[in-house]
């Protein structure tokens, strides 16, 4: 793999991660983070459909006329979520109920709608699926580092095990009821912000 295509499929995981530099999808990172399963899920739900829609749509750029290619764009994303609605029913059931209509919601995630225009529509199908991915990990990244410490902090558990020992609360210790509430969500997110913006500092001109 050339360095070029290495930079479009690792850039949006670190540097320019779609939530904390263009603030895209934050919705999601306070609708689904109280726990790491249903964040893990969405996480590859929504990799899943922005991969497979920007292939479609880099296929498809030459034939769409330019005054309903939005259309066209939110069509082939509505079916993708559609069968990863009907998977994630078939095969799990409980995170689907978890998740509800948040998985609906993916076509109106903002990453998604960003990829195809600002990418897709002027690239390559494979350099187009290496952008999803590489965006789709980005988002998913976050999501896990917010799940990871409102379920640890606000449950003492990480997928559904305990991990805090039961003597701990013997003596004493509580979780944060906080962490399991949306706004802390919002909280956490913004300290990622802070960090990753201190790290890479020429992101703030």
């Amino acid at each position: 793999m050339s360095s070029s295509r290495k930079q479009i499929l690792i850039d949006p995981i670190s540097k320019n991660n779609p939530v904390v530099v263009l603030m895209l999808g934050i919705c999601s990172a306070l609708a689904v983070t109280a726990q790491v399963k249903p964040a893990l899920v969405m996480g590859i739900s929504v990799t899943v459909v922005v991969a497979f829609s920007n292939v479609i749509i880099s296929l498809l750029r030459n034939t769409i006329p330019n005054r309903i290619r939005i259309i066209v764009q939110l069509v082939v994303v509505a079916a993708l979520v559609i069968i990863v609605e009907q998977v994630l029913k078939a095969f799990a059931y409980d995170v689907w109920g978890q998740l509800s209509v948040f998985i609906g919601l993916i076509i109106t995630n903002c990453i998604l709608m960003g990829r195809l225009e600002a990418f897709a529509l002027g690239n390559t199908p494979f350099d187009s699926f290496l952008d999803g991915i590489g965006n789709g990990l980005g988002y998913t990244a976050i999501l896990l580092v917010v799940a990871i410490m409102r379920e640890f902090f606000g449950s003492g558990t990480l997928l559904g095990y305990s991990i805090v020992p039961e003597s701990f609360y013997e003596g004493g210790y509580m979780n944060n009821g906080l962490m399991i509430l949306p706004p802390m969500a919002l909280i956490l997110v913004g300290c990622i912000i802070w960090v990753h913006r201190t790290i890479n500092k020429d992101l703030q001109e």
